[in-house]
This record gives C-alpha cells, sequence and structure tokens, in this order.
C-alpha cells in the first residue's frame, strides 16, 4: 500500500513537474525583446538575457533559451543589437502641461543673455497682431554669460524688452515656474505702471513681491504669488491648443524614455483634458496626477469622492501638490537665516503652514498622499513638524502614507535623518545640482552648501527612497543628464573634477532606481511598474550604450533609441 502510495505520488510530481517544464507551451508572446543588455531592477536578477511580452504585461524574464519557448509564428522580435534595456522611466516631478506648451510659445531655456531675450521677443512681435499677449518661459539670469547693465536685486530691469514691444503685452515666466518678467504694456494692463510711495502697498501681496527699484517704479520683476497681478490678465487657452499641447508633450516623453509621469499640480480643466484625452485613446503615458492645493474648493470635492485609481494605469489621482515656498534662483526658497547675497531676505512662506497641517490630517483621513514643494531648509523643516503632527494626531492612518516633500534641496542637518524616521519621501531632480550649484554657493554660503545642499547619499543612507526627475520645464526633460548630474554632481560642461561635495553622489544603481522602481514606489506603484519583473507593466527604455558601465566621460553622449509603452513601440530614433 505505502509502495502504491509511492509510486502514485511520484507519477503526480512527474506529471507536476512536466507540465511546469511544458506550460511555457500555453502561453504565446506577442514580443520578444533579447539580444542586448538587460537591466531589470529587480534585486531577484538584476541582469537577463530576453523579455517576452503578452500584450502588456512582461510574461517572462530571464535567459533566452527560457523566452523563445514563448515564441510564435505572431511574435514580434526586437533584437537589441547590443543596445542597453532598463524598466521605462519616470518623471518623478514635472509639469506635463507646461512641457507641451514650452513647445509652443517662447522657449527661453537656452538664452544666455537678457538680449537673446529681447531679441527673441522682437522676432515674436513681428507676427503677432497689435494687443496679443507673448508669453514664454526657461530664462535664468544665473546662468547668463554677461549681465545687463541696470539690475535690481539681482534681476535685469523691463526697459529693453518695453522697447521692442510697446503694442504686445509680454510676460516670460522665469526657469523655475516662481517668478515673471513683464513689459510696460502688461503692467499697465494690470495697473501697476507707476508705483507711488502711497501707492506701493496697493500691491504688496503676502508670501510675493512686485520687485521696483529705489524709486519704486516696478522692475517688470514679479516674485511668487505677486505673478498672479499679471497672470490673471493673460487670456485663457483655446481647447484646441490644449489638445495639441497635451501631443507634444506625449511625443516628447516618449522621445526621452518615459513611460510615467507625476504631474506636479494640476486643477479642475486639466484633470477634464485628460480624462478626454484618455477617452480619446490619446493618453499614451502613465500620468499620477497631484490636486493643485491653491484650489480648495477641488480640494474639498476630491476629499469628498476619495481617490481615482485607474484600472488601466493610465491616469490616477490620489495626490495634493502643495506650493509652500520659492525657488532659490529667484530668492524666494524659504530659509531659516537670511540669504548671503541679500542681507535680510529670507525668501517667502507662499502657503500658510497652517493649512499644510490641516491638509496632512485631510489626506490622511481620505486617502490622499500629501506633495508639498520646498526648497528652503526653514520650508522642509516647517512642513516636516506639520506632517509629524498629522502623524502623531492620526497614528492609526499614517501607516506607509509616502507623504512627500517636492525639491527637498536645501535642508538643514538635523532634518536630514527625519525623512527616514517619519518616511517622507524626497523627490529630488538631481539636474538641480548641475544647474544651479555653481551660483546656489552664492546664495546659501559654503556651510550651508556642503551641510545641507542636495543630500542625496546622506538621505539613502538614512533608509529612505529618493524619486528622481527633472522638474520639466524648469529643466530639460532629459533623464539622461539628469542621471549624469546624479552619479557625477558636475555640470553639464564637466565640472568641476570630481564633482561638487563628492560624498553625496549616488551609485549608477541607485540613480536608476530614483527614475525606475523608486519613483514607481514615490506613487504606490511598485507592484504594477517600476522593474522588469513577471506581472508587471511593460514599459522599456532603450539606450544606445550602457550607461551603468560607460566612462562617466560619455555618458552624456547616451541617447533614447527606442521606448516601448504598453507593449508597443511608441517611438524609434
Amino acid at each position: 500500500m505505502r509502495l502504491r502510495n509511492f509510486l502514485y505520488s511520484g507519477v503526480a510530481m512527474a506529471f507536476l513537474f512536466l507540465s511546469a517544464c511544458q506550460s511555457p507551451k500555453n502561453e504565446s508572446a506577442t514580443m520578444l525583446i533579447y539580444g542586448g543588455t538587460i537591466y531589470t531592477v529587480d534585486t531577484n536578477q538584476p541582469l537577463i538575457e530576453a523579455v517576452a511580452i503578452k500584450d502588456n504585461i512582461i510574461l517572462f524574464a530571464g535567459s533566452l533559451a527560457e523566452a523563445e519557448k514563448f515564441k510564435t509564428d505572431q511574435t514580434q522580435l526586437i533584437n537589441l543589437e547590443g543596445k542597453t534595456m532598463t524598466p521605462g522611466l519616470i518623471e518623478g516631478h514635472g509639469h506635463f502641461m507646461g512641457l507641451g506648451y514650452n513647445e509652443l510659445n517662447l522657449d527661453l531655456m537656452h538664452t544666455t543673455s537678457y538680449q537673446e531675450i529681447v531679441a527673441a521677443v522682437a522676432e515674436k512681435v513681428k507676427t503677432a497682431a497689435p494687443g496679443e499677449w507673448i508669453t514664454g518661459r526657461g530664462w535664468h539670469q544665473n546662468k547668463w554669460k554677461e549681465m545687463p547693465a541696470d539690475m535690481v536685486n539681482g534681476f535685469q530691469t523691463h526697459d529693453m524688452l518695453s522697447a521692442v514691444s510697446p503694442d504686445n503685452p509680454v510676460y516670460l515666466r522665469h526657469a523655475s515656474g516662481h517668478a515673471g518678467f513683464a513689459n510696460a504694456k502688461a503692467m499697465e494692463i494690470a495697473g501697476v505702471t507707476v508705483m507711488s510711495k502711497e501707492g506701493i502697498n496697493k500691491f504688496e501681496v503676502e508670501g510675493g513681491e512686485v520687485m521696483r527699484d529705489a524709486m519704486g517704479r516696478p522692475t517688470g520683476i514679479f516674485n511668487e504669488r505677486a505673478e498672479y497681478l499679471i497672470t490673471k490678465h493673460i487670456p485663457e487657452s483655446t481647447p484646441e491648443k490644449d489638445i495639441k499641447a497635451f501631443e507634444l508633450a506625449v511625443a516628447a516623453c516618449h522621445r526621452n524614455g518615459i513611460t510615467g509621469f507625476h504631474d506636479a499640480g494640476i486643477g479642475r480643466e486639466t484633470i477634464a483634458l485628460y480624462k478626454e484625452m484618455k477617452t480619446l485613446d490619446k493618453m499614451k503615458i502613465r500620468l499620477y496626477g497631484m490636486l493643485t492645493g491653491w484650489d480648495k474648493e477641488l480640494l474639498s470635492e476630491w476629499y469628498e469622492k476619495g481617490p481615482v485609481i485607474d484600472p488601466d494605469n493610465l491616469l490616477t489621482l490620489r495626490s495634493v501638490k502643495l506650493n509652500c515656498d520659492g525657488a532659490l534662483g529667484s530668492r524666494g526658497a524659504w530659509l531659516l537665516e537670511p540669504y548671503t547675497d541679500r542681507p535680510g531676505h529670507f525668501g517667502h512662506e507662499t502657503l500658510p503652514m497652517e493649512f499644510v497641517k490641516e491638509t496632512a490630517l485631510n489626506g490622511l483621513q481620505k486617502g490622499f498622499q500629501i506633495c508639498s514643494h520646498a526648497i528652503g531648509d526653514r520650508a522642509n523643516r516647517e512642513i516636516l513638524d506639520r506632517y509629524e503632527a498629522a502623524f502623531t494626531a492620526l497614528p492609526d492612518l499614517a501607516v506607509d502614507h509616502r507623504f512627500r516633500i517636492e525639491h527637498a534641496q536645501h535642508l538643514h542637518p538635523d532634518d536630514i535623518p527625519r525623512f527616514a524616521e517619519l518616511g517622507v519621501i524626497p523627490a529630488m531632480q538631481a539636474i538641480h545640482m548641475s544647474s544651479d550649484r555653481p551660483w546656489a554657493i552664492d546664495r546659501l554660503g559654503e556651510q550651508r552648501i556642503k551641510e545641507g545642499a542636495y543630500m542625496w547619499q546622506s538621505l539613502l543612507q538614512s533608509g529612505i527612497p529618493i524619486v528622481n526627475g527633472t522638474d520639466v520645464p524648469v529643466e530639460p526633460m532629459n533623464p539622461v543628464a539628469s542621471f549624469y548630474a546624479s552619479v557625477s554632481r558636475k555640470t553639464l560642461k564637466g565640472s568641476p573634477d570630481g564633482g561638487y561635495e563628492p560624498a553625496e553622489k549616488m551609485t549608477r544603481e541607485q540613480a536608476l532606481r530614483s527614475y525606475t522602481l523608486d519613483a514607481a514606489y514615490g506613487a504606490f506603484e511598485e507592484d504594477i511598474k517600476g522593474s522588469i519583473t513577471v506581472g508587471k507593466l511593460a514599459d522599456f527604455t532603450i539606450f544606445n550604450q550602457d550607461l551603468m558601465k560607460v566612462a562617466e566621460k560619455d555618458l552624456l553622449n547616451t541617447k533614447v533609441v527606442m521606448t516601448i509603452f504598453d507593449g508597443k513601440v511608441v517611438y524609434e530614433e
């Protein structure tokens, strides 16, 4: 009896073994990728030979011999021909429609002088109708090779701009998005052309600044919340232009290997547009939307109905974005000590901290992740304090909250370990270090830079992941440049030797995770994307060379040559 049972069990086990070995024949792949270096960002098998996909799901990841068992006559074969593939990259903090509109409006990102801005506007005036608004974005005075003769608080004045655009209102947003530059016509429309001593207080804005010269005249610079004095007069976009901007943004993502995008601050009109794009099957990107905290009525509506987690994994809305201070370039970042290059100035608290605590409590109670913009060390400390107060008040709801601080650029040393202690995720854009570090030391001084600026490795070693990105359109959406900045801590021109504060460099493995699995974790999506793992979504980025091994000096020569989204090739060079 025992022998018969043993034989029966043996036959059964053999049958199960054979069935398991033959199971691939029961599945067929719609796509098979092989022939190159494939980094999975999966610790169980970091490097593989091939990936088999069925529709939009990873069916197999491993050896080529095993993967070929899933191949049929209908399987699309993609030979990498020695190229390198990673999981689809995720932009961890950007502004999706800003990306699209940057391609429609004046793109000033690469201008190197005030005169170049004036020339670009003068050219645009030639084709603009009288009275038509001219808008653009991307200028940054600290990146200019030469400075104009007339400056106030480190910024240009509007006279040259106004001279070439007398009949067209002009508003050009700073690269950071936290300041803007208006010409005389725009200020005339806004009613701020003349600011007498008596009239100055009329245009003081809490959490912002209308910059003026010693005579009280506006220079054209509107900082932080003062921007609204001008922007409220700019005509709204048209539906046709919105759709075009959306399509341009999707195409730009595909060119850069981006398959997921954390959209940092969107309002009801943008949400409606995204829903329409999904209905029209134009949502060829995975958007993780953060509701803008400026609109309290919008937040109340969403608190009532709760998060929307898309079963199609295309449009998810489960977080809130709060703008709590400004940018370092415009001296709007909120600091504990005054700016080194503007004594007595501490930056701006652009949102009351009481509202941050209130929103944190609402987020825990209603199931929303809270993502707060903070660049200065005081803003970061104040937000951590408000988060901690909310976690203490509602401990049962503060489990796996994944609250974030967006940017977290400049921290007091005492606050660095608090991120891991509280489980607060820093979403940091490495490219900002590359662009800003050469002049940031003028704002903060050497001690604050060395002890608390761009503290990637310190944060990682404390036990908290980092979400990477570019903050597009503040910076170009080039993940290779941000990857290079992450591992080199150099400018894109390769200086200085050894990098700035080299102890804070990421390893290449950390940098890749920050753009894939850790970025997915920052959106509660690590179970469906971020690594090349069986059962996850088939999103991949293919590069012309091995960015994990190529010499550092050659890293910036790395290009995206193919993007696969949802199991389909959406971009090929």
